[in-house]
């Protein structure tokens, strides 16, 4: 039923900054919550930001001071704004959707049915 698709990653001096973007189709939009994880190899896919259906967000919290995530054109687009990126942000990220509500902020990617195929940012 859900597509997605992550565009905007892209590679990038420190300091500047990317808007990534999701674009979902088949999706119900306001019945679940939607985000972004991000993950490096070897390690588990980590929560990054997410907006659940009362449009409350949740960010991690060492990222929250320079990410902003916003849900867009009636939920079906999902953006995260990032501002002065850091060599340590250089990751793959992956929207996702589809988790219940009420476990947004939890931001479990094993929480999520719906991926994304990822967007390589990278920093140096």
């Amino acid at each position: 039923h859900v597509q997605l698709v992550e565009s905007g990653g892209g590679s990038v001096q420190a300091g500047g900054s990317l808007r990534l973007s999701c674009a979902a189709s088949g999706y119900g939009g306001r019945d679940s919550c939607m985000g972004w994880f991000l993950q490096t190899p070897g390690k588990e896919r980590e929560g990054v930001a997410a907006v659940d259906i009362d449009n409350s967000t949740v960010y991690a919290k060492s990222l929250k001071g320079r990410f902003t995530v916003s849900l867009n054109n009636a939920q079906n687009q999902l953006d995260l704004q990032m501002n002065n990126l850091q060599p340590e942000d250089t990751a793959m990220y992956y929207c996702a959707a589809g988790s219940v509500n009420w476990l947004c902020p939890r931001l479990l990617s094993k929480d999520f049915p719906h991926w994304g195929q990822g967007t390589q940012v990278t920093v140096s």
